[in-house]
């Protein structure tokens, strides 16, 4: 297991859009209206927030970019990226709780993964057959970009990430370690595979359609050289249709014009409607509507996809969830005043969505967010997200249950 000597200070930056600059250094609304496409505009439903508390056990660590599930059996699963010095380290590990009572309790934290470099961001999702699926990938942002107050080029001054970069002392191997990445279990979580290659990642992971297919909307993060972001590295659709064993590309998602479609999009999530259509939501860094969550759409099962347009919606990224009464729910990071965590809904299979409803707004900064959602037995949500407090330089895993009318 990693060990972290010392802890990096990590600014409360409110810009928060730093997190994926390393990713990357209005046709689009004619398309939208053809479409029946709308900005938000719907009253949003009454909610009732019942209870907002933190989940995380380790102080001393900083925790990142969580994912919910719940199991057929009612058991909640939480993965996320801990044992962290900060927003950017080389220490990052993948973990996961599990409560039995409804997200009353949580067990302690199991280290599922836990490579040489930095493992990010950690989507879960147990599958039709019962297997369970963590999704990561590999970073080594923290050799080369500054994050919420980190000093670029730490891993050179810094006795902690001194040694754990020496942990692998070739470059080319070090590299090596890069990539996209599920591991599955396939005995309740007892034990776990060795890492998949996906193709493609997203924060929150894939989701699995009608006709059994896992579905990943995500973008190929590592191809050739480190930080090379050509045009040939991927933003679409893997699938996988035997369980999460392999994974083969699908599709290509289209481009608004103008677009720097590797450089700016980010961060995909994708839902399947009750009508069969495939709303995949995208983190958008473009000039055009930055800071926004664009919308693109499927009718045949993931083969291709409508052009990305604006749904009138500033906040990112976001989550979906498809709800008991077959309503679609977004759950969003909203990284600016007051900072914190909204909700949507579409009553019309993501043609529209309402106006916000805010989860949480006492935010110390935009280090926060990736909320994703589940709903319980009783009807009632359980939302999750990470948060960088104003009293720590540590960021916490915080939940909420909440009501939706």
């Amino acid at each position: 297991m990693k060990t972290t000597l010392s802890n990096t200070s990590s600014a409360k930056n409110s810009a928060a859009f730093t997190r994926r600059h390393w990713l990357g250094q209005s046709a689009a609304i004619g398309f939208g209206l053809l479409c029946g496409i709308h900005s938000a505009n719907a009253a949003a439903p009454k909610a009732k927030i019942l209870e907002i508390k933190t989940i995380s056990k380790q102080p001393e660590f900083y925790n990142g970019w969580p994912t919910v599930a719940r199991k057929k059996n009612g058991e909640l699963m939480v993965a996320w990226s801990g044992g962290r010095s900060g927003h950017v380290c080389p220490f990052g590990r993948v973990e996961l709780m599990t409560s039995f009572d409804d997200g009353k309790t949580w067990t302690w934290p199991r280290v599922l993964l836990d490579t040489d470099i930095d493992d990010r961001d950690a989507g879960v999702l147990e599958t039709a057959k019962g297997t369970l699926l963590v999704t990561t990938f590999t970073s080594l942002a923290y050799q080369s970009t500054s994050y919420f107050g980190q000093e670029k080029g730490a891993y050179k001054s810094n006795p902690a990430w001194i040694a754990a970069h020496a942990r692998i002392p070739d470059d080319k191997k070090r590299e090596a370690q890069l990539g996209e990445f599920v591991i599955r279990s396939t005995d309740g979580g007892l034990s776990w595979s060795k890492p998949i290659d996906t193709i493609v990642n997203s924060p929150h992971g894939p989701t699995q359609l009608a006709d059994g297919r896992l579905l990943y909307v995500g973008k190929q993060l590592w191809k050739g050289p480190m930080n090379s972001w050509s045009e040939k590295k991927k933003i679409g659709v893997s699938e996988s249709k035997d369980d999460g064993k392999t994974w083969q590309w699908l599709a290509d998602i289209p481009s608004r014009p103008g677009d720097q479609l590797n450089a700016s999009y980010h961060e995909l999530h994708a839902v399947e409607a009750a009508d069969g259509t495939i709303i995949t939501q995208i983190r958008n860094h473009n000039k055009e509507n930055k800071g926004e969550t664009l919308q693109t759409e499927s009718k045949d099962g993931g083969k291709t996809w409508s052009v990305p347009h604006s749904i009138g919606v500033w906040g990112l990224p976001s989550f979906l969830t498809r709800l008991k009464d077959d309503r679609l729910l977004m759950t969003y990071g909203y990284r600016r005043k007051p900072f914190g965590n909204q909700a949507r809904v579409s009553d019309d299979n993501g043609k529209t969505w309402s106006e916000p409803i805010t989860i949480s707004d006492d935010g110390a900064s935009g280090d926060l967010g990736y909320p994703s959602t589940v709903q319980l037995d009783d009807g009632s949500l359980l939302t999750i997200w990470y948060e960088n407090p104003k009293d720590s330089d540590n960021a916490v895993l915080r939940q909420a249950k909440w009501t939706l009318e």
